[in-house]
């Protein structure tokens, strides 16, 4: 099943996990919307600065920033109440965790990527 899927730390560098997931994702038929404080642009698609700039229903935001990146953005990700959000090796934050928690977001320390090798993302 498609998802609209958010990647929050996006990359237009290859070498890049994020940009490697972003590759994934749409070659599994997902809808994709990339995040990063520059905004621009990535294989042509628009790269959102905020995550407050996204106005579609998000089933799963994709981490890819350091935990205190992603703690400045816990504001924001909490309005935006994704259907789930994975915290991607080296993103884990027991303080975005426990507000996730607190909010009733789903959460999951795992690999975007394995998991689309594996058939359960």
């Amino acid at each position: 099943m498609s998802q609209t899927v958010a990647i929050l730390g996006a990359s237009a560098k290859p070498e890049r996990f994020a940009h490697r997931a972003m590759n994934a994702l749409l070659a599994a038929g997902h809808r994709v919307l990339l995040v990063h404080p520059r905004g621009g642009e990535i294989a042509g698609m628009p790269v959102y600065a905020r995550l407050d700039d996204l106005a579609a229903r998000i089933d799963t935001l994709t981490l890819y920033v350091a935990a205190a990146a992603l703690e400045k953005s816990l504001p924001a990700l909490l309005r935006l109440h994704p259907g789930r959000v994975i915290f991607n090796p080296g993103t884990e934050s027991a303080q975005a965790q426990a507000a996730l928690d607190a909010a009733g977001i789903p959460w999951q320390e795992d690999c975007t990527l394995v998991m689309l090798r594996q058939g359960r993302f």
